[in-house]
């Protein structure tokens, strides 16, 4: 990557960081987006479920597939605690799962692309998604049609679960669905002191917490990997006092849709009938679910070859080690469409980007970003030089 391309490239990830901005909130990431774009060339559709864009671009080598890349722009409700002198200027929001650093890329590929048209075939679909953390994007842009007449879709993650610039990648499930689930048990209230006059929610809750675990290691296969974890548990304002009810969440993890849906009708089994055993009632609700997000098995194998000829073959992770139980909105977009999502690792403990994803501290070692360009546009190109594999689904 020349000098110039790099500048920019890194300046765009640091102004986007600068101003990060909630689901269905990303006004100006979509403005830079869609002005980028239309310089570049491509038509582009703004306001598409609320703020997603939409760049497509012809290419001048004559037919061939239409290939979707996919960028996700959203930030996440979190005050930054770091001493970049990029950091946020919106207080409580923080671009803490880099998704500006996708935003860049896309950006960054989509003029490469644009700028060597005339050598490959068919159209670039370029979608700048809302709200993937969580609130519904890649499912509300497949609901707006952005993947029909596509024949494959593209995308990346910039991941602190790999060294910056190894890239992880393995077909079939590659990261999980997730189920997030909300119990509210109901009890009777009373003084702690008499505790046989109530019924005590926060007894019932923790029968159901150490219930659900069961559900995992006792109805599947220890072949098959499940996840159920609750995250929080809130009940009662004083020492002294029984409450009333209680509230347990938490999240719900698994490869495959058979094995979630199971998972979801345990724990509403579950959660019913222990806090009914237990004296008191429940109600349980899923205010959120993702499906996995399954690599198709040909065109994987070409974006794996693709990575291996930018990174080496020393610097990939392909198979279950890729493979992680955490959760992406991608997987709506392989629903409809067969394609591939990838890892391009970000960690670099000697600047210290180490810090999970969703912390306070996170970030992201800047090497990563020209690997990610190199690999996606790279592979973009191979696919609208080739198609569609074949045996692609």
């Amino acid at each position: 990557m020349e000098a110039d391309e790099l500048r920019r490239l890194i300046d765009t990830r640091r102004d986007l960081h600068r101003h990060p901005e909630l689901a269905y909130q990303e006004r100006r990431t979509a403005g830079i987006v869609a002005e980028r774009l239309a310089a570049a060339g491509y038509a582009v559709e703004t306001g598409v479920s609320e703020t997603g864009v939409v760049g497509t671009l012809e290419g001048g080598g004559g037919d061939g597939p239409t290939v979707l890349l996919r960028a996700d722009m959203d930030a996440l409700a979190i005050d930054e605690d770091t001493t970049h002198d990029f950091a946020s200027t919106v207080p409580g929001v923080m671009h803490a799962c880099g998704h500006d650093g996708h935003v860049a890329v896309g950006l960054a590929v989509a003029e490469r692309l644009a700028g060597s048209r005339n050598e490959w075939a068919g159209t670039v679909r370029c979608v700048f998604q809302p709200a993937e953390e969580g609130k519904g994007g890649a499912r509300r842009m497949v609901e707006a049609g952005v993947h029909e007449g596509a024949a494959l879709a593209l995308g990346l993650h910039l991941w602190l679960g790999l060294p910056s610039g190894v890239v992880g990648i393995t077909a079939g499930p590659f990261m999980a669905g997730a189920l997030v689930f909300r119990i509210v048990i109901h009890g009777r209230g009373g003084h702690g002191a008499i505790p046989h006059e109530a019924i005590d929610p926060i007894v019932a809750g923790s029968q159901v917490v150490s219930a659900l675990q069961t559900i995992v290691s006792r109805e599947l296969s220890p072949a098959e990997p499940a996840v159920i974890s609750v995250g929080t548990f809130r009940a009662g304002d004083a020492a002294n006092v029984i409450p009333e009810r209680a509230v347990l969440e938490g999240t719900a993890r698994a490869f495959d849709e058979t094995t979630l849906r199971h998972l979801r009708r345990r724990i509403e089994e579950v959660a019913v009938r222990v806090s009914g055993a237990m004296g008191a009632s429940a109600e349980v609700t899923f205010p959120q679910a993702e499906v996995p997000t399954v690599n198709d098995p040909a065109i994987t194998d070409m974006v794996r070859e693709t990575a291996e000829a930018v990174v080496g073959p020393d610097r990939m992770v392909v198979g279950s080690a890729a493979r992680t139980m955490a959760s992406e909105d991608f997987g709506a977009f392989l629903k409809h469409l067969p394609g591939c999502y990838f890892f391009v690792g970000a960690r670099n403990r000697e600047m210290g980007a180490v810090h999970p994803h969703h912390s306070p501290h996170f970030d992201i070692c800047e090497e990563a970003l020209p690997v990610a360009v190199a690999v996606l546009e790279r592979a973009a190109r191979r696919f609208l030089r080739a198609g569609a594999p074949r045996g692609s689904a």
